[in-house]
């Protein structure tokens, strides 16, 4: 049986895996290429059998550049040529997208009219599923969209409050980080969490692109993200939520244009904005003692992260269990701890010693929420899509959620 290999485009990363589909979904390799952009950027080659790690700096300027490194992964993994589908995590499925679909020239041309809703996203998936394409032109692609998860959002939920012709145009809010929620709620099922069926949880993606998401009964209400993955909180470099009043501010002191004010949400605010060194927060913790700029930068994301999680504990009437996940959210406890700090009035109470151990569960036992921290496997949940809808690759290891 030939395997499914799934990529998984960030803003400033690259995901691959492949997966062994039959007789169960098993995996042979992850790789991760980490600071797409940046002289610093990394790939980990991690062998699915054994758990070794290969680290090295390899050159990266974008996405594109990263597709020979997956060529020769494969090569040396033994699959050059012999995959059974290939699945691609798509960050904006638009109004009329629910569930994956396999990638055709219909679906092309509809995200090629999407790229507007997520300009910073769709053209370089888009480029992907080309680069793939062109080397696989017999391997059938399939696409997961991250808005899926949140098709659930009540009306309320949805609206944004502009003059409601520009529904039409399918202005409205739509949430993002799908696939990572989609694995978390999942996960939580299979930890036993009563919560994942019948409760409040409360989920924290947070990473360079970063995200929160209240589910009630396991059904998405709300998300910090919008019309497009710059909303919500401050990230790397998007700046989360803005008085919209900013860009006429700008556009009469500044001679600001629409394309330099979308720049500049996107690519030079957030953490770089604030800190004005750097938009990865490791680097922001080992700065803030010596730079307040950096200080303020953590501080600042902090304090949103917090203020989000008591407002969704407000949305679902209470909070029965607390999430972290993401690159920061599963490796920070510096983060977690700051975040969680003056939220004992939730019942949200860590235990340091767990909590810096990066364990599964950081909360005191007598504390009445649990805090997880859990890894989102969007790659797995990618690749049981692709089982799905591509004929002789499936997998009977669990039911496919592609949000």
């Amino acid at each position: 049986m030939h395997p499914v290999l799934t990529i998984n485009g960030g803003s400033s990363s690259l995901r691959v895996a492949l997966f062994e589909a039959r007789p169960a979904l098993r995996r042979l390799f992850n790789g991760e290429f980490a600071r797409i952009g940046l002289p610093t950027a990394t790939l980990t080659v991690t062998n699915g059998s054994t758990g070794l790690r290969e680290v090295r700096k390899i050159n990266a300027p974008d996405h594109a550049s990263c597709i020979p490194e997956v060529l020769g992964i494969l090569a040396r993994a033994g699959h050059g040529g012999d995959l059974a589908a290939i699945g691609h995590r798509i960050v904006h499925g638009g109004p009329h997208r629910s569930g994956p679909a396999i990638v055709d020239a219909p679906l092309l041309a509809e995200l090629r009219r999407l790229v507007p809703f997520a300009p910073g996203h769709l053209p370089m998936e888009l480029g992907l599923i080309g680069s793939f394409a062109g080397r696989f032109p017999d391997v059938p692609q399939v696409a997961c969209f991250d808005t899926t998860f949140h098709d659930t959002l009540p009306p309320v939920a949805r609206l944004l409050a502009i003059p409601r012709r520009y529904q039409a145009l399918g202005v409205r809010r739509y949430g993002f980080h799908g696939l990572s929620y989609s694995s978390l709620m999942e996960e939580l099922a299979r930890l036993g969490d009563p919560a994942a069926l019948h409760g409040a949880v409360v989920l924290a993606h947070l990473g360079n692109g970063a995200s929160l998401a209240a589910v009630r009964d396991g059904t998405c209400i709300d998300t910090s993200m919008g019309f497009t993955p710059a909303a919500g909180l401050p990230m790397g470099t998007r700046a989360g939520d803005l008085d919209p009043g900013l860009m006429g501010f700008l556009a009469l002191t500044e001679g600001m244009t629409p394309s330099d004010f979308d720049r500049m949400v996107h690519h030079e605010s957030g953490l770089l904005g604030v800190s004005e060194t750097a938009s990865d927060m490791r680097d922001l913790l080992e700065l803030e003692t010596t730079d307040i700029r950096a200080a303020e930068a953590v501080s600042l994301f902090c304090q949103q992260a917090r203020k989000w999680i008591g407002a969704y504990a407000a949305a679902l009437g209470g909070l029965d269990t607390l999430v972290f996940a993401g690159g920061i959210g599963e490796n920070c406890p510096t983060i977690r701890a700051r975040i969680c700090d003056g939220l004992g009035f939730l019942g949200i109470e860590l235990n340091q010693t767990r909590n810096a151990a990066n364990a599964t569960v950081i909360s005191q036992d007598a504390g009445r929420v649990p805090v997880r921290v859990l890894h989102s496997d969007e790659e797995r949940m990618i690749a049981l899509a692709a089982c799905r809808l591509v004929p002789g690759s499936g997998s009977g290891d669990g039911k496919p959620t592609a949000g």
